[in-house]
């Protein structure tokens, strides 16, 4: 394979789970090997225990360091990160020890995006309760890379991707009470820039984004609400003033119907959400943005009921891998 592709640290995810499968899955993926250098970041004695138990023939290359990768063969590289507990992890149960490896593995990833060693980084699934059982505060990738990368967790903002459609939202994991709260100018106006950055990372020049409203058909000019008057509105001005593009608000609930936008940010999980896993059920990615890496996520769990059975589809995998490097069909 060429040198000068794009390096990418695939972080392996839940042991327990399907992440090591759907990694090695996407890691052999000819359209990802032609876009890419794959490294995936796991224990090598545990990813082997995955391909062997999954029926997947893969040659392993382990390296201490990425800059000892080798992708001019049909290896896989794996950035080694030896867990003295690695065969104690169950497959489908969850653990302490399945929490602290998830985290390491993510860790690892980040850390060698962040120190340039890679130029990206993506997570397999993450399961929440095997984190809390090893004692680790963990409440989704954006605030993971936020405390990773030094940076402020209200920067800091998740965007979904499928195909040629990228949801970004304001707010995310919070009840609708806490979440109508956190909705201020400021905020908004930190979401607007930070999915601009974030696509003229991926190479998009003049990025155009649709803005969705709060309440119902945007408010109706103040007849549902004003905050698509007295906060969203200011905040697109703002933005415009750097020279964003937006439009909007639109009402939620037909924004994603326009055409022509690079992105579209709404105000909470589920305006977002909904709409993602309605348009594609199986193959979103999840994109943190706002930090000064590259790093996306698969948009579903890890799966445990499925775990070691060899049939996890690293369809979300393959996009979130897409999405980063311009895949095309």
């Amino acid at each position: 394979m060429p040198q000068n592709k794009l390096k990418i640290a695939i972080a392996a995810g839940d042991p327990a789970g399907i992440g090591p499968e759907i990694a090695l899955k996407a890691a052999l993926d000819p359209k990802v090997r032609g876009a890419c250098n794959p490294i995936i970041v796991c224990d090598a004695r545990l990813l082997a225990r995955h391909a062997r138990t999954c029926g997947i023939k893969a040659e392993l290359h382990a390296v201490k360091r990425t800059a000892d990768a080798d992708w001019s063969s049909d290896r896989v590289n794996v950035l080694d990160c030896p867990l003295p507990f690695a065969d104690e992890i169950p497959l489908g149960a969850n653990s302490a020890e399945a929490g602290r490896a998830s985290i390491a593995f993510c860790g690892a990833a980040v850390k060698a995006a962040h120190a340039g060693e890679v130029d990206a980084a993506i997570g397999a699934p993450q399961n929440e309760t095997s984190i809390a059982l090893a004692g680790i505060a963990f409440d989704g990738h954006p605030s993971f890379l936020a405390r990773e990368t030094g940076t402020d967790v209200d920067d800091v903002y998740l965007m979904l991707c499928f195909g040629g459609t990228r949801i970004a939202h304001v707010t995310l994991h919070k009840s609708v009470r806490e979440a109508l709260a956190m909705i201020t100018r400021e905020r908004v106006g930190r979401a607007i820039r930070a999915t601009d950055r974030a696509l003229r990372k991926l190479g998009i020049a003049s990025p155009k984004i649709c803005v969705s409203g709060l309440n119902p058909h945007a408010g109706e000019d103040g007849l549902f609400g004003r905050e698509e008057i007295d906060i969203i509105r200011p905040a697109m001005d703002m933005a415009a003033k750097d020279g964003i593009s937006t439009t909007g608000p639109v009402g939620a609930d037909i924004m994603f119907q326009s055409k022509g936008y690079d992105a579209f940010l709404v105000m909470l999980h589920d305006q977002g959400h909904v709409a993602a896993k309605v348009m594609s059920p199986n193959a979103t990615a999840a994109m943190t943005i706002g930090v000064p890496i590259l790093f996306a996520s698969v948009a579903h769990g890890s799966a445990h009921d499925i775990a070691g059975k060899g049939i996890a589809s690293p369809a979300a995998m393959i996009e979130a891998v897409r999405q980063l490097t311009g895949i095309t069909s």
